[in-house]
């Protein structure tokens, strides 16, 4: 058996390096094979990456020990490879964890799984090129990403309630054209988000139905509403029941075109301005899941 392991040190405010080293003394106390996939910045981590899937085909799997970014980063490579990706959560929202099931905080249990159980395939969303594990956005949350990427106080989940504090007051509703399987839709919206996984921002179940296993994104849209109204809703989002809001709509697609003067964000990586053409690819990736 041999293994890659992929750090992001920094993550969680330190948490990548201490899960880390107990991901490597794991393995070293198995007499498994491992090798230390890194590099001194995201590039140059992707590049590594890169170069170690090229030489490795018949690698066992790949250990990301890290948040979000690094999971969205180590897809890029393994998608469509037959590399099987063992997630450690180790970020501050850790939503791709959370949408294969696993808790956030029983490393052995994850461990254990990866040496006694089977890899499986999951699905993943292909934005323009680039995959997606968990949810595509656009609009409100967009623009909230864009402010707490500007802040360096706080850290943590709590930039993105003062982000959100910050342009609540001056957002309006965009219009957008969206395109699902050939069924096209104008409207306003407040925010849209296509998910893969269930949930983004360190839980917030934006798309709690989404199956990761059935082919199809579903699709959230939030219609215009009130600011006090949206304050009310907004955490209901936490559970998932601000799907019974009659402002918010949810349809299921294969394929999804959105246009609008907008940006939107996959995994909490930008994606850009729109428009944006998105796929729902089936059996895209091999994890391990609960």
């Amino acid at each position: 058996m041999s293994y890659a392991v992929v750090i992001n040190p920094v993550s969680g405010r330190g948490q990548g390096a201490h899960l880390g080293s107990q991901v490597i003394a794991y393995l070293a106390e198995h007499n498994i094979d491992y090798q230390i996939v890194s590099g001194v910045n995201a590039t140059h981590t992707s590049q590594t990456l890169a170069k170690y899937v090229k030489e490795n085909p018949g690698s066992d799997g790949v250990f990301a020990v890290g948040g979000d970014g690094l999971a969205h980063l180590v897809i890029q490579h393994l998608a469509n490879t037959r590399i099987p990706l063992a997630l450690i959560p180790a970020g501050t929202g850790n939503d791709m964890v959370r949408t294969l099931g696993w808790p956030l905080d029983d490393l052995r249990s994850i461990m254990n799984a990866v040496f006694s159980t089977s890899p499986q395939y999951i699905d993943l969303g292909l934005v323009d090129g680039e995959w997606f594990a968990a949810i595509l956005s656009t609009g409100f949350d967009s623009i909230v990403n864009e402010r707490a990427n500007t802040l360096k106080w706080p850290s943590g989940p709590m930039k993105y309630n003062v982000a959100i504090a910050r342009e609540l007051p001056g957002f309006r509703p965009r219009a957008y054209t969206i395109d699902m399987d050939g069924q096209e839709i104008v409207t306003k919206a407040m925010l849209i988000a296509v998910g893969n996984g269930i949930s983004y921002g360190g839980g917030m179940l934006v798309c709690p139905n989404a199956d990761i296993t059935d082919g199809l994104f579903d699709v959230m849209i939030l219609s215009p509403v009130s600011i006090p109204e949206f304050l009310k809703v907004f955490p209901k989002v936490y559970a998932g029941t601000h799907i019974q809001h009659p402002a918010v709509s949810i349809y299921r697609a294969k394929r999804v075109k959105i246009d609008a003067d907008a940006i939107a964000y996959a995994d909490g990586e930008r994606v850009g301005s729109l428009p944006i053409s998105a796929e729902c690819v089936s059996k895209a990736l091999l994890v391990w899941r609960k």
